[in-house]
């Protein structure tokens, strides 16, 4: 799970770099803002979840990060469509995010099984 912690760390990174990169239209201006938050919160709600108290609790923190996770993707889409000429960069960011995304739905669906077990 190390790696996980790290590859979400990236994730928020690699997002802050390409956006740094990106022209500041009113439009992208006010997904940056968004697109930070939730790429940023993928990796802390992540760190928060490996400390959780319980199963359930960790399951409660993976939601949270599926959501932001789910939400980050949402966001990438959207500045896909309005910035043609970075589509490329942005699918290599979708296809991560949708990665981790697979990950913490099936740590969800894993630990659920060994709750119910």
């Amino acid at each position: 799970m190390q790696d996980l912690k790290a590859r979400t760390f990236m994730f928020a990174v690699s997002v802050g770099k390409l956006i740094i990169d990106m022209p500041d239209s009113r439009v992208n201006k006010h997904y940056f803002a968004q697109i930070v938050r939730c790429s940023s919160s993928v990796g802390a709600n992540y760190r928060a979840a490996r400390r959780a108290k319980s199963n359930a609790d960790f399951i409660n923190k993976l939601k949270i990060v599926e959501e932001e996770c789910d939400e980050s993707i949402y966001f990438l889409e959207l500045l896909a469509e309005f910035n043609l000429t970075y589509k490329e960069q942005l699918k290599t960011l979708i296809n991560e995010g949708t990665e981790i995304l697979k990950i913490i739905v099936t740590s969800i669906t894993t630990t659920r099984n060994k709750i119910n077990n």
